[in-house]
């Protein structure tokens, strides 16, 4: 069985990105997955790590579906830490587009403002 991001996660996440990180919309909010899921899903140890909190962001379905299928879009979501190849860091920063502002995704839900300019990515 494929497995499913848990309802503390998500309730956690509702907490942490009330609005979608690209836009600041508040409704129509989506999981995304930074680094995406294998094909068929995850399980095990790596459905932790896919379905953690280091790795999910809310996002608006409109940017969540242009980022998938838009590769302009796809590549300026990566420059942002929205998206990061399979072998991505997930300590790399995400952008908040509608704040300015750098922040590190925590293990345990949280999101710690950063000067970008300041890390090693």
């Amino acid at each position: 069985m494929v497995a499913q991001i848990k309802p503390s996660i998500r309730k956690q996440l509702e907490a942490r990105d009330p609005w979608c990180w690209h836009c600041g919309e508040h409704n129509d909010l989506v999981i995304h997955h930074r680094r995406n899921r294998g094909m068929g899903g995850t399980k095990g140890k790596q459905a932790e790590i896919t379905n953690g909190f280091q790795n999910l962001l809310r996002v608006c379905q409109r940017y969540n579906f242009e980022m998938e299928s838009n590769a302009t879009v796809g590549a300026r979501a990566s420059g942002w830490g929205h998206k990061i190849p399979m072998w991505g860091d997930l300590d790399m920063p995400v952008f908040d587009c509608t704040r300015f502002t750098w922040y590190v995704l925590t293990t345990d839900g949280g999101k710690v403002e950063v000067n970008f300019q300041d890390t090693a990515f």
